[in-house]
């Protein structure tokens, strides 16, 4: 029994690495309908972003870890992705007052 208290309370901070809490203030307003990202999964150098909005875009990118990899104010529909390594990543834009976000797989 105190072995495995000892083997828990070690393991522990293991566990909630890399983790992290967000909270909002105000709910954020998403629109998954208006929003299309293409090639997925993409095996070029970069992927297109269309959403309902036209204008600048706030884009990031993030690891499986949730480290902020890429970002970018795009003004056009196309993201360059040649830095990305081969793995999956989750895509975040924000125009306005709206956040979408999509799994990317890059090959």
């Amino acid at each position: 029994m105190r072995k495995l208290f000892f083997l828990i309370i070690m393991a522990l901070p293991l566990l909630t690495h890399g983790q992290e809490i967000a909270s909002a203030d105000r709910p954020i307003k998403t629109s998954p309908k208006t929003f299309k990202m293409y090639p997925n999964p993409a095996y070029g150098n970069q992927v297109t972003i269309r959403t309902s909005i036209v204008g600048t875009k706030e884009v990031k990118v993030f690891d499986v870890f949730g480290e902020m990899v890429m970002a970018e104010n795009l003004q056009g529909h196309t993201l360059n992705i040649s830095k990305l390594l081969p793995g999956v990543y989750v895509l975040q834009v924000k125009e306005n007052d709206t956040t979408m976000t999509r799994k990317l797989v890059v090959k």
